[in-house]
């Protein structure tokens, strides 16, 4: 059940190494050979990769589906398969899809969210301009009145020579509670 490399074999001084064949071989209980198509993808460290693999995708076709593929695409493709069968494992009648499916409508959500948080900002923020150009204007007329309008020297004195609502006392002068 143990992989001997070539050089180990053949060589009669040195002491054999052993090497440990991958998590595929040692699942499916065939010696590993030295150009195993699974053993770099499946190392004998993670032999749960393999198993998920293998119990949706079955060996034949990993291996039938490694081999059709160029070296460089394989780890993406094992990844790929391993992704798919843990979610197939999890979700046995929708798979992938329902979990891009889930995905998708949780993007949908916060898109709302986010259109919905962009229109409020946008209300304070009208609100805000709004009320800068209300004090602004009233600023104005005060400033206007002020200069044009003649003030009596007492409503000088007790009021100064601004007579905006916010800075009138005699408001809060006249004013009585409703109740008792």
């Amino acid at each position: 059940m143990e992989c001997m490399s070539e050089e180990s074999a053949n060589s009669h001084y040195s002491s054999p190494v052993i090497v440990s064949p991958c998590a595929a071989c040692k699942i499916l209980r065939r010696r590993c050979v030295e150009k195993c198509v699974l053993a770099p993808y499946f190392p004998p460290t993670d032999p749960l990769k393999f198993t998920t693999a293998h119990r949706v995708f079955g060996s034949s076709n990993i291996i039938k589906m490694l081999q059709e593929l160029p070296e460089d695409q394989r780890a993406d493709a094992v990844n790929s398969m391993v992704y798919e069968a843990n979610a197939r494992i999890r979700y046995p009648v929708y798979g992938c899809a329902g979990a891009i499916f889930q995905l998708q409508k949780q993007i949908s959500e916060l898109q709302a969210d986010l259109v919905k948080a962009q229109v409020e900002i946008l209300n304070v923020q009208t609100q805000n301009a709004n009320l800068v150009a209300l004090i602004c204007t009233e600023m104005t007329q005060n400033q206007e009145h002020n200069s044009s309008s003649t003030v009596s020297p007492d409503h000088q004195q007790a009021y100064g020579n601004s007579t905006t609502f916010l800075e009138d006392n005699s408001v809060y002068a006249t004013w009585e509670p409703l109740w008792t």
